[in-house]
């Protein structure tokens, strides 16, 4: 036939090519989690049954709550989860009642924005019996999916975390000199190298928790108050069960840091020593403080210019 003749069948033949690409085996609906390439990601609310957070750009930055600067690195990696997460299996609906259902696991709720307008939204059912992805729902009757990141082996539910902690910065201090008013450190495990720093301006006083003492280092003093600039910690224990607190709560400490700042703000940080199956962790610590009820991972490397004995202060005989 001539090619005027074939024209209309070409193009309907394309338009039910792009059609099918376009389709989604399980319907369309139903598994479009991640927005549209063109469309930009400006706020993202998590809601949980004890928690919510918004994370929301500001001037460039990224905000907890629309308070807090975001730790950056948790969500540069967010925002390639929800770009980049894909369907991996449909979940039958035995699977979801024995893994979702019976284990009581209530979803995170996803919103995701640009600016005031929803792009997308669905429900992440946080669990670990698939290492390398978790259940997800456009909507709680829609069909489950287990949803994954192409070539990431970890667990992305994890970043689906709607505690405003988890999106804070990973810090224990972040003091200048200027601003500390006093630091006491109790060591539990050697009372008598226990220590009190007072500050003033460029004057300090060291002291063993009684009384000031004389001779000691002031070099060495400003030195270990320089230490408190930047302190980061690993993570948040979030995983931890009501019976591990409680073992936790009662046992003997190895240190506490107590920091005062100028403006009145005192923290105090606890140290625990922490085990790995009946083995001592000689790596990392539990550390809490006294603001929140969660348990942080510390490591020994990023905490251990703090633990300085009293006799640090003092010059070194010759």
């Amino acid at each position: 036939p001539p090619r005027s003749t074939l024209f209309p069948y070409t193009t309907l033949f394309r338009s039910l090519v792009m059609i099918i690409r376009k389709r989604s085996p399980f319907g369309r609906a139903e598994t479009s989690f991640s927005p549209e390439p063109d469309k930009a990601i400006t706020a993202v609310e998590l809601s949980g049954e004890d928690h919510k957070v918004i994370l929301s750009l500001t001037d460039d930055t990224w905000k907890v709550n629309r308070e807090y600067d975001a730790r950056k690195s948790a969500i540069t990696f967010f925002l390639r989860v929800l770009r980049e997460i894909r369907i991996k299996s449909p979940v039958s609906p035995e699977m979801f009642s024995d893994e979702i259902v019976a284990k009581g696991i209530r979803p995170v709720r996803v919103e995701i924005y640009e600016n005031r307008k929803l792009l997308r939204s669905f429900y992440v059912y946080r669990t670990t019996s698939n290492k390398y992805g978790n259940i997800m729902k456009i909507k709680e009757k829609s069909k489950p999916f287990i949803i994954h990141f192409p070539g990431f082996e970890g667990d992305i539910g994890s970043v689906f975390n709607p505690n405003e902690l988890f999106w804070k910065p990973h810090t224990l201090f972040n003091l200048l000199p200027s601003e500390i008013s006093s630091i006491a450190l109790d060591n539990y495990s050697d009372t008598t190298s226990s220590f009190r720093i007072e500050t003033a301006g460029n004057n300090f006083n060291l002291l063993d928790l009684s009384k000031p003492l004389t001779g000691w280092d002031s070099s060495r003093v400003r030195r270990y108050i320089s230490y408190f600039t930047l302190v980061p910690f690993e993570s948040w224990a979030f995983e931890m069960t009501e019976n591990e607190r409680s073992e936790l709560s009662a046992q003997k400490p190895l240190f506490r840091i107590s920091v005062r700042q100028s403006d009145g703000k005192n923290t105090v940080l606890t140290l625990l020593e922490r085990f790995n199956d009946g083995e001592k962790d000689t790596g990392r610590l539990w550390g809490k403080t006294g603001d929140n009820e969660e348990y942080m991972i510390i490591r020994y490397s990023d905490i251990d210019p703090l633990l300085r004995k009293l006799n640090y202060f003092y010059p070194e005989d010759e």
